[in-house]
């Protein structure tokens, strides 16, 4: 995979710069630098992962919150109804975007697969079949 940042989880001379420069001003920061460099990709699974979470915790507080809407009434019957079809609107788009997000995140994670396997299979097909397999045999 071809990154183009300048500050990415590797050893670049920008992240060792900072990583020393962190040394040198406050201790942590160099330290927090040196772990960003070392364990810096697994950071975006992590922050997905916790994200996901977040939103299905946030789904139950949107129900929660749903609930109570419908009990509170403000004595005006026509604003009354006027803000639950607008609720009701609003909370139907929020399941369109919810939705299309879970499609977009099944094209990406499919999308990915697609470039893996390109990968995998251009990597065999560079590597010959002649090319030694560590003792076991190459099927295509």
């Amino acid at each position: 995979m071809t990154q183009s940042a300048l500050i990415r989880p590797d050893w670049t001379p920008a992240t060792i710069a900072l990583m020393v420069l962190g040394f040198i001003v406050f201790w942590p920061l160099g330290l927090a630098m040196l772990a960003y460099i070392l364990f810096g990709d697994k950071l975006g699974h992590f922050k997905r992962s916790a994200n996901e979470k977040a939103d299905g915790m946030c789904a139950g507080f949107r129900r929660a919150r749903g609930r109570y809407e419908q009990h509170f009434s403000t004595g005006n019957v026509a604003f009354d109804d006027w803000r639950r079809a607008e609720l009701e609107r609003i909370e139907e788009q929020r399941r369109k975007l919810d939705e299309m997000r879970a499609e977009f995140d099944d094209y990406m994670r499919e999308l990915r697969r697609a470039k893996d396997q390109e990968e995998f299979d251009r990597f065999m097909r560079e590597r010959g079949p002649g090319k030694s397999s560590g003792g076991f045999p190459v099927t295509n």
